[in-house]
């Protein structure tokens, strides 16, 4: 087999028309298609069926992520607009201490017009519940991609209600409209609950609390994790090798109490979307980390890109999550707080996932990528039968459930 990195991203193409891409969601969450792939078999079913192919006792793991109203839009004096998108907290980095600051905070932020803004604060006034607030940006410092800004604002409020206020909910670019009032509601999944996305986990956009009852009912198992979803999970890969192409970093929390679930279920989940995916695999590597030095700081604990192909790994599943759990228990912490920027493309050996509840992804990207790693040459017969049967594709769009 050739190398990973030797990948050329022009054979994860196909035709994808725009009217195949699902604009807005359909009006019952679960009465989507689910498209069940299972040994090479492809069946037609609705998505409120999905707990009848769960097997009983297993352990489905829900990425319970937010999105926050990441988007402001400020105007200079000239009347040119510039639109500051939210990425990541800077200082404070902490998710949950930066929604509580009540006077400033510094983020990780894209700019938009960014050429039309030199320098200088940028402020607007938000009417919030009759108080007018006065919310100020200015620029700490610049780079091609990512720019630091300074928030900072009067009226005792935190950032959060900020967000809530002044801010908007940034649905995907490739949807090709604005944003509506009903959209914060349909983009969040029903089990959201940390605040700190960018992007919804759309996998888990089908599940309604009858679904979830259903799996329930069933005897399935469910726990949870945090991924942060970044802007990046939209940037296709343009160059011809995923050697070339970097990986976004995104920010994964996981409780002691999961790890703990999942050493008992013998290492082995269903995921729900890509993120569950990304968040759980890391977790090898993090584990294999810290059993290698057990005296890592939380800081330096992160995933690198190509980790789980620059070397031999000998470690078993089971070992590296009890090495995690040796290492909280030792560092005194209840949960993982990390990074992870983990490829997962064809060639990579999965860990921990042997189910993914997800959607249709975009040609040449690296969700694409994800899925032909874990069900090989044969996602393009599961594309080709979502195409040829009326599926919906991208974030609003249909579902289906892999299993190898």
């Amino acid at each position: 087999m050739k190398n990973i990195q030797e990948i050329a991203i022009a054979e994860y193409d196909y035709p994808l028309p725009d009217e195949r891409i699902a604009k807005y969601p359909l009006a019952e969450r679960d009465t989507s298609k689910l498209l069940l792939y299972k040994g090479g078999e492809i069946v037609e079913e609705r998505f409120s069926n999905l707990p009848s192919f769960i097997p009983q006792g297993a352990l489905m793991v829900f990425n319970n992520t937010r999105v926050i109203q990441a988007r402001m839009r400020f105007r200079k004096e000239t009347g040119a607009q510039i639109e500051v998108f939210c990425l990541e907290p800077e200082q404070p980095a902490d998710y949950q201490l930066v929604f509580q600051e009540r006077s400033e905070c510094i983020w990780q932020c894209l700019v938009g017009n960014s050429n039309r803004w030199k320098g200088g604060v940028l402020s607007q006034v938000i009417n919030i519940a009759g108080v007018d607030v006065t919310l100020s940006v200015e620029r700490v410092s610049s780079a091609a991609t990512v720019n630091l800004v300074r928030f900072f604002w009067d009226g005792g409020l935190s950032f959060a209600e900020l967000l809530e206020a002044a801010g908007e909910l940034p649905i995907p670019p490739y949807l090709n409209r604005k944003t509506e009032e009903n959209d914060k509601n349909t983009y969040q999944t029903v089990y959201s609950k940390v605040k700190g996305s960018v992007a919804a986990p759309t996998a888990g956009l089908h599940f309604t609390p009858a679904v979830l009852s259903a799996l329930d009912a069933a005897g399935v198992q469910r726990g949870e994790v945090t991924l942060h979803v970044g802007a990046g999970t939209f940037r296709p890969v343009k160059s011809e090798l995923i050697a070339n192409h970097e990986m976004h970093e995104e920010y994964i929390e996981v409780q002691r109490a999961l790890l703990e679930r999942l050493v008992a279920a013998d290492g082995v989940a269903v995921a729900v979307g890509t993120t569950s995916v990304r968040t759980l695999e890391s977790l090898y590597f993090l584990g294999e980390k810290v059993s290698e030095n057990p005296a890592i700081e939380e800081s330096e604990l992160f995933v690198e890109q190509w980790a789980p192909y620059n070397r031999e790994h000998t470690l078993s599943t089971v070992e590296a999550l009890k090495a995690l759990l040796l290492w909280l228990e030792t560092k005194g912490l209840d949960r993982i707080h990390s990074h992870t920027r983990i490829m997962i493309a064809p060639g990579y050996k999965f860990r921990i996932v042997r189910a993914i509840v997800t959607n249709f992804h975009q040609p040449k990207s690296t969700l694409l990528l994800l899925v032909s790693a874990f069900i090989g040459a044969n996602w393009r017969k599961v594309y080709d039968f979502a195409l040829e049967n009326g599926f919906r594709f991208l974030s609003y769009g249909d579902s289906s459930l892999l299993i190898p």
